[in-house]
């Protein structure tokens, strides 16, 4: 029979709503028509056959009397009648007659089904997507009421294949019926009566049901067994907490929770795994199918499940559990990049892991692989996020600089610095934005004229933040990846302003207490010329500390500790122009001035590159070794005279090569080619540096050592003082207790 043209309108501009509409309410209202479908099941196997004729009659006659025309029509003669609807009774109005067919107030027409077939509809996807509430009875009932529709009206059954599948597939989703709960609280679109009507009467967790979870996750990778597991670790997880909201689980067994959290950690993210297979490409681009149904249905567990690892995360502090927590997310990562603003509450909370000074080695790993794979799997938006995210968290780690924290602030520095190479563009964006930063702040300390204004970048902050753009760049702009690649780096146009912001924030105060931070921006800079082959004039910085007053001078005599200057920006007071200070200033002195001069040390251009520098620290020498004036430091002249004598040593070792060239100085690969095959430790400046390394080498060692033995003698100490005070009190209590007999004793004679 052709369909009319009604019906196609019908279908068109109103069917997908009233299929929406039936789904919301068998959602909304499944747990109250499941209890009265069970106790009107119930009602009618303890009833008398009489009871319920009288009962069906007495329905009729009303439905008679409303004079509705499908009262005695049944579902089959309702599919052979077509698709015309009787007419409703002309005292109806439109609206009413179209609300009483349960159809749009806009139309008068109606698709196959009248309100009974509604409501049974409705109760059989209620009843197939309750996890818990439906009974075996009720689904193989539906299930054979799907299977005679298809064989009475197949067209139909195809229909609702195309429009309605999760009313067929309901053996497959069976396990997903309930999870769009899980998205209650994280939404916060549901209103709060329904909250806790839902999570009224907390039940409590078991070491069985999560024995039989866990199996069932591991055997069967059941989804229903994973919604309960999440349901009862967000309880876990805000366990002990003051906030007002009411959780299915409840948990007071130690035992049970730490049982818990390992299968929520570890098999939840199997689970997801086995029924959403990703697939990574060579690049490390990983698909995952959200346009699946099962990803839709997935999606509020997902959220509900990071949610909850997020809030534990922050709240933890026991090591191992950090590291199986940050593995588990790690492991869900794919997934949960379309929640967008939760990404970014995980990305700060990971970030404050790697940052903190008191986490170990390994968890700040751990907490890098997951700002890493976020930054390799995401979009542009998330790996700006990332970037921008670390490089805060990078600050903020390095405000405490000591000798005990210098090695984790320098593992923070190195593993963020490979972030930037993921994605060049954005890492050229970023960074780019920072290091302008950086710049407006000095600018800002040259240009005010207040006498702190220069605090704001001779700090330890601003150090770490011109350290770890020498290291960006040192590690994606070397020569030797570019030459691989066969094109160069978008971050190496980041070079020009990192020098030019250090040497401007290197010559800022130029006073002898700050020493220590100028060494270390130059040690950044030999980096970055290192690397990269740039040339940058370091040798003027180096002799202006020479020239100054501090070292020009005869030290004070003092008894004072050398400094370790590989952990200070600024000198004490009490070391300026003492002995131990000038020693220190001069032994990195010339330590800088070999190590720069060493990445030249092959090049052609050798001999006039060290000459004028060579006839300056000569002249310096000979003043200084004056009897009547001079510092009168012999230790710091034979340094400098040391380094003054290799460099002449190198200048003839290159000079000598240089007179068997045949090619002019224009000829460029010539030039740079001058020397290639020989390493430059082979050299006689760099064999000089290798046994300087070596050496400062053993010292640090030596320091170390020493550090490690004084924590420990300190310890030692602490305990035996604690020891010795817990004694003390326990003496002093049976002391007082023979006080107290004595005087009773006095008191019971004077009674006497």
């Amino acid at each position: 029979m052709p369909i009319k043209k009604s019906t196609k309108k019908f279908e068109k501009n109103h069917l997908k709503d009233v299929l929406g509409r039936r789904k919301d309410f068998a959602k909304t209202k499944q747990k109250q028509q499941i209890k009265a479908k069970r106790q009107e099941r119930n009602a009618k196997d303890n009833a008398r056959a009489a009871d319920v004729e009288e009962e069906e009659a007495a329905k009729k006659a009303k439905k008679n009397q409303d004079g509705s025309k499908f009262a005695d029509m049944s579902v089959d003669d309702f599919f052979q009648g077509g698709f015309e609807v009787p007419e409703m009774p002309k005292k109806k109005g439109k609206k009413s007659a179209a609300k009483a067919n349960g159809v749009a107030p806009t139309t008068g027409k109606r698709k196959r089904t009248t309100p009974a077939e509604d409501k049974d509809l409705s109760d059989a996807q209620a009843e197939d997507s309750g996890s818990e509430l439906g009974s075996e009875d009720g689904i193989g009932a539906h299930k054979g009421d799907l299977e005679a529709l298809k064989s009475k009206d197949p067209e139909f059954y195809k229909y609702l294949q195309e429009n309605d599948a999760e009313l067929l597939d309901f053996d497959e989703d069976a396990d997903l019926a309930e999870i769009d709960a899980l998205s209650e609280d994280e939404d916060g679109t549901t209103p709060r009566k329904k909250q806790k009507k839902d999570t009224e009467g907390s039940d409590e967790v078991t070491k069985a049901m999560v024995k039989k979870w866990g199996a069932a996750m591991t055997e069967k990778h059941s989804l229903r067994a994973t919604k309960e597991v999440v349901l009862a670790f967000r309880a876990a997880s805000h366990l002990n907490e003051e906030d007002g909201k009411e959780y299915k689980y409840s948990i007071s067994n130690s035992e049970v929770y730490h049982e818990l959290l390992l299968i929520a950690l570890k098999h939840v993210p199997e689970v997801i795994k086995h029924h959403l297979p990703t697939k990574e490409t060579a690049a490390g681009k990983i698909r995952v199918p959200t346009d699946s149904k099962k990803y839709r249905t997935l999606g509020p567990l997902l959220k509900s499940h990071t949610t909850s690892v997020h809030h534990l995360l922050e709240n933890l502090s026991d090591t191992a559990t950090v590291r199986l927590t940050l593995d588990s997310l790690l492991e869900i990562l794919p997934y949960i990049l379309s929640f967008k603003k939760l990404i970014r509450d995980v990305v700060k909370t990971v970030v404050a892991v790697w940052s903190d000074t008191g986490s170990t080695e390994v968890t700040r790993v751990a907490a890098f692989l997951i700002l890493r794979r976020m930054v390799v799997i995401g979009d542009p938006g998330i790996k700006e996020a990332v970037l921008k995210t670390t490089y805060q968290g990078l600050v903020k780690g390095s405000r405490n600089t000591t000798v005990h924290t210098i090695q984790g602030i320098n593992l923070m520095k190195n593993t963020a610095a490979e972030l930037w190479g993921l994605d060049a563009n954005i890492g050229y964006t970023t960074g780019f934005n920072f290091i302008r930063q950086l710049a407006i702040h000095l600018r800002s300390s040259i240009t005010n004229k207040e006498k702190e204004s220069y605090k704001t970048v001779y700090n330890w902050q601003y150090v770490h933040s011109l350290d770890f753009w020498s290291r960006v760049v040192s590690a994606h702009c070397e020569t030797l990846r570019e030459a691989e690649s066969g094109k160069e780096s978008p971050l190496r146009p980041l070079i020009y302003p990192i020098v030019q912001v250090t040497t401007g924030a290197m010559r800022l105060i130029p006073t002898a207490q700050y020493f220590p931070l100028r060494f270390q921006l130059m040690r950044a800079l030999l980096r970055v010329s290192m690397a990269t082959a740039t040339y940058i004039p370091l040798a003027p910085a180096l002799f202006e500390v020479l020239n100054s007053a501090e070292m020009k001078k005869p030290p004070k005599p003092s008894t004072l500790k050398s400094l370790d200057f590989s952990t200070l920006i600024r000198a004490p007071k009490t070391y300026l122009r003492s002995r131990a200070y000038q020693d220190g200033v001069g032994d990195q002195v010339a330590e800088l001035f070999a190590e720069f001069f060493v990445l030249w040390a092959k090049s052609i251009a050798f001999p006039e590159l060290a000459l004028p520098v060579m006839v300056v620290l000569k002249r310096w020498i000979k003043d200084m070794s004056k009897k009547n004036q001079g510092n009168k430091n012999g230790r710091v002249n034979s340094a400098i005279a040391l380094v003054v004598q290799k460099l002449e040593a190198n200048s003839k070792w290159v000079e000598e090569r240089r007179t068997k060239v045949d090619f002019a100085p224009s000829n460029r690969a010539g030039v740079e080619g001058f020397l290639k095959e020989v390493e430059w430790e082979k050299s006689p400046l760099g064999a000089f540096v290798v046994g300087q390394r070596k050496q400062r080498e053993q010292r640090a060692k030596l320091v170390e050592e020493g550090r490690k033995a004084e924590e420990r003698k300190r310890k030692e100490d602490r305990e035996e003082e604690m020891e010795v005070d817990q004694g003390g009190e326990f003496e002093a209590s049976e002391d007082e207790e023979e006080i107290d007999d004595d005087e009773g004793s006095e008191l019971s004679g004077r009674g006497d």
